[in-house]
């Protein structure tokens, strides 16, 4: 990068495979940066690299300026930005779940030069080799229940009466009447939401008869539900066997049936996110820059 200072960015781990140096010839990462493989005996593979006998980052060549952790916190308020960089991670890692098992991490993952990147992979090798093998021949669903919204508040909407209206001798005063009306209102949204539980638990128990693990992830909500109707009451993601997968959705589509007011979402399959490393272990996925010394 004539001599600009660089800074190395990690999209996946990826598991050894025939070929897999040539299907990221010509692939372009973040910022437009190539991409190339770095094995654990701190070797940048070419795209006619023979098969490591472990496993590998991906990685991409990235200047420092424009990545370092100061740039990035304010690069990360820009949602162009945002969404273009993670659009570009995102088409690395389904590349390479073309040719073989990844663990994805997180957007932003960064090192301060190959050399730190070589030590991270040599120390975490077993991690990653068992990790790659647990994955083998899974993927990830994501498993969304929505609930239909509330109807209009009316309650306010009691209108008072005069001298000319016929009122029953014995109904309420328009005081007690809106108090009432806000009384069965909320009954009625307590008995919505017990219902949504209900139903979003009937679904969760239903994916996991077919998966192997499941990450219970925060309900969505404001821009992150834009265009969605109703609210998000269940953001669930399993880990599911290939062979599993078909039973899978149709498990949930039967799940779903005779439910009202509820909508089920069912997306995949994905490259293994929610899944990349043991919970202990695993990467801060809420967006944040990940550079690392």
């Amino acid at each position: 990068m004539n001599g600009e200072p660089t800074l190395t960015y990690v999209y996946a781990v990826a598991a050894p495979a025939p070929r897999l140096g040539e299907s990221l010839a010509g692939l372009r990462g973040v910022g437009d940066a190539p991409v190339t493989l770095l094995d654990a005996q701190g070797t940048l593979l070419d795209p006619q690299g023979a098969e490591t006998p472990g496993p590998v980052f991906v990685i991409s060549r990235v200047p420092a300026g424009p990545w370092r952790e100061e740039a990035l916190r304010s690069r990360f308020e820009d949602l162009a930005w945002l969404e273009s960089t993670a659009r570009a991670h995102h088409d690395v890692i389904q590349a390479l779940t073309e040719q073989t098992v990844v663990l994805p991490l997180r957007l932003a993952t960064l090192y301060q030069d190959s050399a730190r990147a070589l030590a991270a992979l040599r120390e975490q090798q077993d991690v990653f080799s068992a990790r790659l093998a647990l994955l083998a021949r899974h993927a990830e669903y994501g498993v969304k229940v929505y609930v239909a919204a509330a109807e209009p508040d009316t309650a306010g909407d009691v209108r008072s009466t005069t001298a000319h209206d016929t009122v029953p001798e014995d109904a309420p005063s328009p005081g007690k009447a809106y108090l009432h009306a806000r009384r069965a209102q909320h009954h009625a949204r307590e008995d919505r939401y017990r219902q949504a539980r209900q139903a979003a638990d009937r679904i969760a128990a239903t994916a996991a008869l077919h998966a192997t693990h499941t990450v219970r992830h925060p309900t969505q909500t404001g821009p992150l539900t834009r265009g969605e109707s109703g609210e998000n009451v269940l953001n669930d993601a399993y880990l599911v066997p290939d062979e599993e997968a078909e039973a899978f959705r149709t498990a949930l589509e039967r799940a779903g049936r005779g439910l009202p007011g509820i909508r089920v979402e069912v997306t995949g399959p994905w490259a293994p996110y929610s899944f990349a490393m043991p919970p202990t272990q695993a990467a801060d996925t809420t967006g944040r820059p990940g550079a690392r010394s």
